[in-house]
C-alpha cells in the first residue's frame, strides 16, 4: 500500500511496460562495478552454469542477425550483466543510459548499435511498439517472464538467463516474448536447468513457511539508531516506512523494547509527519491514520499520540462534498473522502484506525470504499471520481476488503473483492501488481494473502504465503517483485504480518510469555526464577557467596578484572558469570543491576573495551558463544537481546551459523552448523539456549543438529570444537540443559543418556572431575544439569550440594577444586553459586524492576561511557554507513494505467542499507573462558 503517496503523471497504457523499464532503471541503486567491462572482457559463455554467472541474449533478428549470447560469471545487475557480456548499449538523452535504447556486439555488423538513429533518435522513451523489452528466467524455469523491474534495478542470480527482443509488447506483457526459449539460451553454455525456486537457497525452512524471525532481524537492521528507518541517499527519517517497520517487529516480536523505541520515535515526529502543514490545519489522513494504528497496536492511546487526538482529527476532517458540488474543497475529491486521503489505501486506513480506537467511521466514508470498487471486482487504488476509469489491483483489494469486512454491513462489497481475489491469483500462488502482469508481487501477495485469511479462504491463503516464502532472500528480507535479489521494506512489511497470520485489523504487540513461567509470584526485588527448596545446611550458604561476588575488591564498577586486577583489560566473560549467579540467588539485584547496565550501556574497561568488542558482533571475527552468552544474560534479566548495548545479538547468532567448514588457514567454521569461532561445546550450547529463548527455533535447528551429532555413545559430549574424543563434565551439563530446552520430545532420550552419565561420574565425596581435579566449576554445573530431573537425581544432587558446600572459604568465597591451591576464586564462586540454585541457564529469569545501580565513587572514573565516545582506548569500533546512491520518486501512471503503481512505489520506497565495518580479531580470554 502507500503506492501512490508519491506524484502523479498520466501517461498511456500501451506505453506502460516501456516506461515501467526506463523507469526502474532510472531510479536503481548504485552497483559495486566489475573491472574490465566491455566486450572484450565478456567470460566465456561455457563458464556460466546452473551455479555459476548468468547468461543473456539479445536477439538482432529484426536487424538481420542472429541470437547472440554473452556471459558474467560473476553478475551484480540485469545492467552490468549485458555490458559484461560483450554487449554495448546508449539510452535516451530524456531518462539517460538507463533506458536502454540501443545494443550492440562487436560480433555482429562491427559493432553497429540498433536500431540506428535513423529509425530512432533515442531522445525521448521510444514507442511500446519498437523497443527493446527485457525477459528474465530462472534456473528451472523454460518460460519467460517480462521483468519486473530494469536492468539496473534487478540483481541476477546464479543459473538466471535473460534476454534482450526489439519489438512490441502488450500491456500485460503477454506478447513479444521471445522467439527462443531459456533452454535454447542455455544450450551449450554449460548452464543446464537447475532447482526451481531459490537458486541460493534461501531460508532454511520448511516449505511454504515464511521465516518471520529472520525477516524481523532485516527490519530490525534498516533502523537507524535503532529508532527509525531513513530515505536512501538524504538521510532523512522515512516515517511511513518506519512505521511499517512497526508493524512488522510487533507481528514477529510481540511487545518489545525495541517496538517501544520505534514507537517513542513516531510519537515525537507527530507534528512533522502527520500535521505537515500546521497543527491548526488538517492532518494528512494516510499519516495520521497510521499512527493511530500504532498505538492501537503497541495498546497506546491513539487520542493522546505525540500530543494530539488523531481520531478525533480524522473525524473532523472529512469532506463534505467533492467538486460536484460547484465549491470544492482543497483535498477532496469526494463527499466522504478523509482530508488528503488522496488515494484507497489511505482512506482504507483511516476507517480502519477509527474502528480499531472504538470510534464509528463516518457511514459516507465507508461508502466512499465501495465506489472504488471496479467492475471486476477489484480496488483501484487511486480516489477516483464517480465515473472515472477504474483499474483495481490485487494490493488495494485486499487492504480494502479487509477493512470493510470488519466493518460490517458490506457483505456484497466483500464477496465481490474476494471472488476477484481468487480469480486473480497466479498458479504459482502469487499475486500481480496489476491486472495482466504474469509475474508475482510481493507487496500485493502478502496483502491479500492477509485478506484471504481474514475472508475465511486458507488455502488461498497458504499458497500465497508459500510463494512468498520462495522469494524470502537469504537475509531474512523481501523484494518487490519475482526474482527480486535486494530485499525492501515496503515488500518486508506486509510479508511478515502475512507469514504471522496477522494484519492491520487484528494485530496487537503482545508480551512475550516467558518459555518456563516462575513456579511462584515474584515479591518486590525478589527472585522470579523458583529457586531451589532444600532445607538450610545441605548446601553452601549462597548469601555469602553473594558477598564475595559482589564485594569492593572483586567487584569493580560493574565489571570483574582477570586475577583480580583492578585496571586495563576487564573479563567480560567471567563479568555475565557473576550476573549469572546473582540472578539466579536474587540476594544483590542492585549489584546484578549494576553489571548489566555496564554492559548494556557501552561501559568500557581501563582499554576502552566494550561488551561488544568482546562479542565481536557485526564485525568479521563474531564469536558465537560470547554473543550467546551475553544474550542469554539480556533474556535472563528481561532486556532486549536484539537491542543490547545497541546490537542486536539474535541476528549476530543467526550470521554465525556456519554453513560449511572452513579452510585454512580460516578457523572459523570448523563444521556446518557450529558458530563462528566458538571453541567449545559449552559456548556452542550457549548460543543455541539463546536462539530457543527468542523463538528462533528454526534459526537454531542447524546448531542443534550439530550438537546433538557430537553427543558420544556413552551419553556424554567432549570439551573442544573439532570434538578431540574426550568426555566433560561441563559440557555434557551443558548440552543436556540446552536439548532439554529444545520444543517437542525429539532429544528427550540424548537428555536422559546424558543425565545417567553424569550422575555415573561423581565421586564419592560427591564433587565431580574436571579439567582441575575435583573441581567446584564441574560440581555446580552438574547439579544444574541433574535437576532437569531432580526427582530421579535427589540424591546425587545432594551430595554435590554437600561438597560444594565443603570448599567454600570464610569469606563466602570457593576453591577451584578440592585438590591444589587453595583460596577463594571469583569464577569458581560464581559457578558454585548459580550452580547450586539447580537453576538452568535456558529457564533463568530475573526481574529488575524497582531495582537502581550501585553508585559510582566520585573518586573513580566514571565506568560507562557511551558508545561513540571519544574516551577509552583502541575497541573495535562499528561504522555504520549510508545507503548507496541513487533513490529518488517515479510517478504513478494515474487511473488509465494503474498497473505502474507498484512498480512506481517499490522504486520510491526502497530502504537503506547498514554496513558494518569489520574490526580487528580480539585476543580470546584465557583461564576459563568457555
Amino acid at each position: 500500500m502507500g503506492t501512490a503517496q508519491q506524484q502523479d503523471r498520466h501517461v498511456g497504457k500501451k506505453r506502460l511496460l516501456s516506461l515501467l523499464t526506463a523507469a526502474a532503471v532510472t531510479f536503481a541503486a548504485s552497483v559495486a562495478f566489475v573491472t574490465g567491462a566491455g566486450p572484450a572482457a565478456a567470460d566465456p559463455v561455457e563458464e556460466c552454469t546452473a551455479t555459476k554467472g548468468a547468461i543473456v541474449a539479445v536477439d538482432f533478428g529484426p536487424f538481420g542477425g542472429d541470437v547472440v549470447r554473452g556471459c558474467d560469471t560473476t553478475p551484480t545487475t540485469g545492467y552490468e550483466l549485458l555490458h559484461e557480456g560483450g554487449f554495448t548499449t546508449e539510452g535516451t538523452q530524456h531518462d539517460g543510459d538507463g533506458f536502454i535504447c540501443r545494443i550492440g556486439t562487436g560480433s555482429f555488423n562491427s559493432g553497429t548499435q540498433y536500431p540506428t538513429p535513423a529509425t530512432e533518435d533515442c531522445v525521448l522513451t521510444p514507442q511500446a511498439t519498437a523497443y527493446w523489452s527485457y525477459w528474465i528466467a530462472s534456473p528451472g524455469q523454460d518460460t519467460w517472464s517480462y521483468s519486473p523491474l530494469g536492468a539496473m534495478s534487478r540483481k541476477p542470480r546464479a543459473g538466471d538467463v535473460d534476454a534482450w527482443v526489439f519489438g512490441g509488447t502488450d500491456v500485460g506483457g503477454s506478447t513479444g516474448r521471445p522467439t527462443f526459449t531459456p533452454d535454447e539460451v542455455r544450450a551449450g553454455g554449460g548452464a543446464t536447468p537447475g532447482p526451481t525456486g531459490n537458486p541460493t537457497g534461501g531460508p532454511t525452512v520448511p516449505a511454504g513457511e515464511i521465516d518471520v524471525p529472520a525477516a524481523a532481524r532485516w527490519v530490525s537492521g534498516q533502523l537507524r539508531e535503532g529508532t527509525h528507518v531513513v530515505d536512501e541517499g538524504s538521510g532523512t527519517p522515512n516515517d511511513f516506512l518506519t512505521a511499517e517497520a512497526a508493524y512488522a517487529l510487533a507481528a514477529a516480536n510481540g511487545k518489545s523494547p525495541a517496538l517501544d523505541k520505534v514507537a517513542a520515535h513516531l510519537a515525537g515526529r507527530t507534528d512533522a509527519y502527520a500535521y505537515p502543514a500546521g497543527a491548526d490545519e488538517p492532518p494528512a489522513a494516510p499519516a495520521a491514520a497510521r499512527l493511530a494504528l500504532l498505538a492501537a497496536v503497541t495498546e497506546g492511546d491513539p487520542r493522546d499520540f505525540g500530543g494530539h487526538d488523531l481520531l478525533g482529527d480524522l473525524v473532523k476532517n472529512v469532506c463534505p462534498a467533492g467538486p460536484e458540488s460547484g465549491s470544492p474543497t482543497p483535498g477532496c475529491t469526494a463527499k466522504g473522502d478523509f482530508h488528503g486521503a488522496t488515494y484507497a489505501d489511505g482512506q482504507a486506513l483511516s476507517v480502519l484506525a477509527l474502528l480499531r480506537g472504538g470510534v464509528e467511521p463516518p457511514a459516507e466514508s465507508e461508502q466512499r470504499l465501495t465506489q472504488l470498487i471496479c467492475q471486476d471486482g477489484s480496488v483501484t487504488s487511486i480516489l477516483l471520481s464517480p465515473g472515472e476509469y477504474c483499474d483495481g489491483d490485487p494490493a488495494t483489494t485486499g487492504l480494502v476488503a479487509l477493512v470493510l469486512d470488519e466493518a460490517g454491513g458490506h457483505g456484497h462489497a466483500v464477496a465481490e473483492m474476494r471472488a476477484y481475489l481468487k480469480k486473480a491469483q497466479l498458479t504459482s500462488g502469487a499475486f500481480p501488481a496489476y491486472n495482466g502482469s504474469p509475474t508475482g508481487s510481493v507487496a500485493a501477495t502478502a496483502y491479500a494473502a492477509q485478506a484471504l485469511r481474514a475472508l475465511g479462504d486458507g488455502d488461498a491463503a497458504d499458497a500465497a504465503v508459500a510463494w512468498l516464502s520462495r522469494e524470502q532472500l537469504d537475509d531474512g528480507g523481501f523484494g518487490f517483485d519475482e526474482g527480486a535479489t535486494d530485499a525492501a521494506m515496503y515488500a518486508t512489511a506486509p510479508s511478515v504480518l502475512a507469514g504471522a497470520g496477522t494484519d492491520l485489523v487484528r494485530l496487537v504487540a503482545k508480551a512475550s510469555e516467558p518459555t518456563v513461567p516462575p513456579t511462584t509470584p515474584p515479591a518486590t526485588g525478589g527472585p522470579t526464577t523458583q529457586p531451589t527448596t532444600r532445607p538450610p545446611g545441605v548446601g553452601p550458604d549462597l548469601k555469602k557467596g553473594i558477598a564475595f561476588l559482589t564485594s569492593p575488591a572483586n567487584l569493580h564498577q560493574g565489571r570483574y578484572y582477570r586475577d583480580n586486577e583492578k585496571t586495563g583489560r576487564a573479563d567480560f566473560g567471567l563479568t555475565i558469570d557473576g550476573a549469572f549467579a546473582l540472578a539466579a540467588t536474587g540476594h544483590d539485584d542492585n549489584a546484578l543491576r549494576t553489571i548489566v547496565d555496564f554492559l548494556e550501556q557501552g561501559g568500557k574497561d581501563g582499554e576502552g573495551r566494550s561488551l561488544h568488542d568482546w562479542t565481536g558482533v557485526g564485525g568479521k571475527y563474531a564469536l558465537g558463544g560470547s554473543m550467546g552468552k551475553a544474550a542469554v544474560l539480556a533474556q535472563a534479566v528481561e532486556r532486549d537481546p536484539r537491542d543490547f548495548g545497541g546490537q542486536d545479538l539474535i541476528a549476530g547468532l543467526a550470521d554465525a551459523v556456519c554453513e560449511k567448514p572452513s579452510t585454512a588457514p580460516d578457523r572459523s567454521c570448523p563444521a556446518a552448523g557450529a558458530y563462528t569461532y566458538a571453541p567449545s561445546v559449552f559456548a556452542h550450547s550457549l548460543g543455541i539456549i539463546a536462539q530457543l529463548r527468542a523463538g528462533e527455533e528454526k534459526a537454531a535447528k542447524a546448531p542443534i543438529a550439530y550438537l546433538a551429532g557430537l553427543q558420544h555413545g556413552s551419553g556424554a559430549w567432549p570439551s573442544l570444537i573439532p570434538a578431540t574424543g574426550d568426555s566433560e563434565v561441563d559440557s555434557t551439563a551443558m548440552a543436556a540443559m540446552t536439548l532439554d530446552l529444545v520444543p517437542g520430545d525429539a532429544h528427550a532420550a540424548a537428555v536422559d543418556k546424558a543425565l545417567s552419565w553424569l550422575a555415573s561420574q561423581q565421586l564419592a565425596d560427591g564433587g565431580f572431575p574436571g579439567a582441575s581435579g575435583n573441581s567446584v566449576n564441574s560440581a555446580g554445573l552438574a547439579v544444574q544439569g541433574l535437576s532437569l530431573d531432580a526427582e530421579k537425581y535427589d540424591r546425587q544432587i545432594t551430595k554435590a550440594l554437600k561438597f560444594l558446600a565443603s570448599q567454600q572459604n570464610k569469606d563466602g568465597g570457593f576453591n577451584v577444586a578440592k585438590e591444589g591451591q587453595r583460596g577463594s576464586d571469583i569464577r569458581a564462586s560464581a559457578q558454585a553459586v548459580g550452580g547450586a540454585t539447580g537453576i538452568s541457564f535456558g529457564t533463568l529469569t530475573r526481574s529488575l524492576e524497582g531495582t537502581t545501580p550501585n553508585p559510582v565513587p566520585s573518586s573513580s572514573t566514571p565506568a560507562i561511557v557511551t558508545p561513540g565516545d571519544s574516551a577509552g582506548g583502541t575497541g573495535g569500533i562499528v561504522d555504520a554507513d549510508g545507503p548507496g546512491g541513487g533513490g529518488g520518486s517515479l510517478a504513478s501512471t494515474g487511473a488509465q494505467a494503474l498497473g505502474l503503481a507498484a512498480a512506481a512505489a517499490v522504486l520510491v520506497l526502497a530502504g537503506w542499507r547498514t554496513v558494518v565495518a569489520a574490526r580487528n580479531r580480539r585476543e580470546a580470554a584465557a583461564g576459563g573462558e568457555r
